[in-house]
């Protein structure tokens, strides 16, 4: 094919405490403190703060109130406990949420006084019951009753159980996971015969609600073009874990990762994408040398707003919160963005199965699951198309309004710089119950709605968040790369198959040179007029193997033992290859990857220690592996330090010439009147490439490009760039150099000559480049 002309509890009271005063509905109110009054007990109050709009926890700065405030469209009846302690304790405060007349929002109000009296102080910690039709308000209900049940699950799919203490959907943080060494198995949060009555509130995690930060002075963020960044995607924990320049006690945390924002600017990186960092079941992780229900990656929710404690160092009541904003504002500090990994398909609830009734009741599914989940044609079910769970009710008014407030959150509270959305078909469809059905432009859709409520940065660069889309899911109607609406961008898949085949499959999975030069300038087949700067161009995710391993092993090694697998899963068409077993092609053909991802279009995007060749072994799902077979290698070799450099000098190549970078947008014309077109695809002799060679499926990738019709300014006049794939060496014409100008060399992936860096390129003078096989060369006139 001819290529697009771009390139590339029950409560119980405290011992001799006063007999509580009641509710209006008999519910103990909580207990009353003694003590002498206040020295000003008779002054006038001040009023107290109306609290925000917003849902979720709030503390009035001027009374110390406790505002809290739940969306719940089928509850019945709402009530909020409070605590002392995150576990081993029952409430000193029960109360009730009373619902608005004009919206299903429920608030709570506890008076400072009152909190006082209790023992409680900010940052205060509180979970929540609810009723509703499947299991209605008796007055002789405690915590481990089941008066006023009728089913687990009903027709409708309401799990409602008072007995399950539920995180608040909006808390800024949570205490713990729910399982822990104490509580083994989700078993206490459980629906359904010998769990319904079993309280978990003395084990459940605690919402935590933080006074607010105050206002304080921080590192401008970056706001440039989404398509001149080089995106880094790590693992907060794998990042430092065993980096010995880290201080011990920082390593695998946000501080630890702030440590790292140096290393990276200097390696060239100018977005760090973190996978998930929102609280997820992993304490196990801790005490467990095994794979066995270890979640590493991180990809299924406790809560869309809370940070994951494991990742601080400082893990007292809003340290991680502190510690989080802190490392952003590094990164920012050293000009680098920072993007989320978000997961807002499912959540760790899981979805209900064969028995609908066996599924923890943590948060959304005990509050309302009908609104936050997609229910399955019989409603006591859940459709899934992530793997793992129930799919988010992303048309429904509430799932698809938290989604927003917790992406506004850490745009704007935290200070990030853009998101990375999970499976984000699945946020594109339109249904409401029992269908999948992708629509990226409907009306308040969410794929709309992100991009309008937060803010897409333009494609010139500005203000803005950065939004990256993984643009399929599992299942029919799922795969909808290129589908995406204005201000997304989407990681292709495409430029990953086709680097693959063309470098593991020559000859065995032929890649016509058209296929390949078409992704390599932005797959506009695809994005078509949103332009290459729509792509995120990668050749390894986290969700595979790593760069090194794609050219060390034939295929999976998932079945290994700890402290490398056993893993299970994982494609079994990865599209890798050993080179024989030779390690000297090895290396080479990884410069190969990440040259190839240097000079083309599209945002490219390396992994954590790509650029030292970090292995794992050939594992390629290590989701569960949260030890050294999938932490960072920091170990000092000369092939890593060799790697390293030759990345960082690729990319400030690439930093240097805007011709290779997404915004140049060339057309195969003489825009500026030099004699040399913006774009000019040739064979191998120096002539145009012409249909027989678009076929081929061994020609060289041979393009010059204009430097001045990108950059007026540029040292450099034009860019030669040259990928031989055929294993044998070949002799390349090159242009003849214009009057006062000479060809230089600026990469060569060959082991012979590495890359240089810019401004430092070897002078060659000759009318052909003797290009070995398996190599890219860049040459540059100036």
């Amino acid at each position: 094919m001819r290529p697009a002309l771009l390139l590339l509890a029950l409560p119980l009271l405290l011992a001799c405490t006063p007999t509580p005063p009641t509710t209006n509905d008999g519910l103990p109110a909580g207990p009353v403190s003694g003590g002498s009054p206040s020295a000003d007990a008779g002054a006038t109050p001040s009023p107290p703060t109306p609290a925000p709009a917003r849902l979720g926890p709030w503390v009035d700065p001027a009374t110390g109130d406790l505002v809290v405030r739940v969306r719940s469209e089928r509850a019945t009846r709402l009530a909020i406990e409070l605590f002392a302690s995150a576990t081993g304790e029952d409430a000193r405060i029960r109360d009730v949420l009373a619902r608005s007349t004009d919206e299903p929002v429920w608030t709570a109000r506890i008076e400072g006084e009152r909190l006082r009296a209790a023992g409680l102080a900010a940052p205060f910690l509180y979970g929540l019951r609810a009723w509703g039709p499947n299991w209605t308000f008796d007055p002789a209900w405690e915590p481990g009753r089941h008066d006023g049940f009728v089913a687990d699950v009903d027709a409708d799919g309401h799990h409602f159980d008072p007995n399950k203490l539920l995180a608040d959907p909006h808390a800024r943080e949570l205490t713990h996971d729910p399982v822990s060494r104490a509580w083994k198995d989700f078993g206490p949060f459980m629906g359904g015969e010998g769990h319904r009555d079993e309280d978990s509130a003395r084990m459940a995690p605690k919402s935590v609600a933080l006074v607010e930060l105050a206002p304080a002075p921080r590192p401008a963020k970056p706001t440039r073009a989404f398509e001149g960044d080089v995106v880094y995607e790590a693992h907060v924990r794998g990042l430092t874990k065993l980096d010995p320049s880290v201080p011990e006690d920082e390593r695998g945390t946000y501080a630890g990762a702030a440590r790292k924002a140096r290393y990276l600017r200097d390696l060239g990186v100018t977005a760090v994408e973190l996978l998930p960092i929102h609280e997820t079941q992993n304490e196990q992780n801790d005490w467990s040398e095994s794979t066995d229900g270890a979640n590493y990656w991180g990809y299924s929710s406790l809560s869309f707003f809370a940070p994951e404690r494991r990742y601080a160092r400082d893990r007292s009541l809003g340290g991680p919160t502190r510690e989080l904003r802190a490392m952003v504002d590094a990164f920012h500090a050293e000009g680098i963005k920072v993007l989320l990994d978000v997961v807002y398909n499912h959540t760790a609830e899981g979805k209900a199965g064969g028995d609908p009734a066996r599924v923890p009741l943590l948060s959304l599914r005990g509050l309302d699951g009908p609104t936050y989940y997609l229910g399955a044609p019989d409603r006591r079910f859940d459709m899934d198309h992530n793997g793992v769970g129930a799919d988010l009710a992303v048309a429904r008014t509430g799932a698809r309004d938290l989604v927003l407030a917790s992406l506004a959150y850490y745009a704007e509270e935290i200070g990030v710089d853009g998101f990375r959305f999970d499976l984000a078909s699945v946020l594109g469809n339109r249904c409401e119950v029992g269908c999948f059905a992708f629509d990226a432009n409907r009306e308040g859709g969410l794929l709309r709605e992100i991009p309008a409520r937060l803010g897409a940065r333009p494609a010139a660069g500005g203000p803005g968040v950065d939004l990256v889309a993984e643009p399929w899911a599992i299942g029919e109607g799922t795969y909808q790369l290129g589908r995406f609406p204005a201000g997304w961008a989407e990681w292709n898949d495409r430029f990953r198959g086709a680097v693959r085949r063309t470098q593991n499959r020559f000859g065995v999975a032929d890649v016509p040179l058209g296929e390949l030069a078409t992704r390599v300038s932005g797959s506009l087949d695809v994005f078509g007029t949103r332009g290459a700067r729509a792509g995120v161009s990668f050749v390894v995710a986290h969700d595979g193997m790593t760069l090194a391993d794609l050219y060390t092993y034939d295929g999976k090694q998932n079945g290994q033992a700890w402290p490398f697998g056993p893993s299970d899963g994982g494609t079994d068409d990865d599209l890798a290859w050993s080179q024989g077993g030779d390690r000297a092609a090895q290396v080479r053909a990884s410069r190969v990857g990440m040259a190839l991802l240097a000079v083309s279009r599209g945002t490219p995007m390396l992994v954590m220690g790509d650029e030292r060749r970090r292995s794992q072994r050939g594992n390629n799902n290590a989701y569960n592996l949260d030890a050294v077979g999938s932490w960072m290698d920091w170990s000092s070799t000369a092939e890593a330090d060799g790697f390293a450099a030759f990345t960082a000098a690729l990319l400030a190549q690439r930093r240097s010439l805007a011709a290779l970078r997404s915004g140049f947008a060339p057309q195969g014309r003489d825009g500026d009147g030099d004699g040399v077109a913006d774009v000019a695809w040739l064979r191998a002799d120096g002539g145009p490439a012409d249909e027989a060679t678009w076929a081929s499926p061994s020609a060289p990738l041979v393009v010059r490009l204009d430097a001045r019709e990108a950059d007026p300014a540029s040292p450099v006049r034009s860019v030669l760039v040259v990928y031989q794939r055929a294993p044998a060496s070949s002799a390349i014409a090159v242009p003849r150099a214009r009057a006062g100008l000479a060809w230089r060399r600026a990469i060569d992936t060959s082991a012979e000559v590495p890359a240089s860096l810019p401004g430092a390129e070897t002078l060659f003078a000759g009318e052909s480049y003797p290009v070995q096989g398996r190599s890219l060369v860049v040459l540059v006139e100036r």
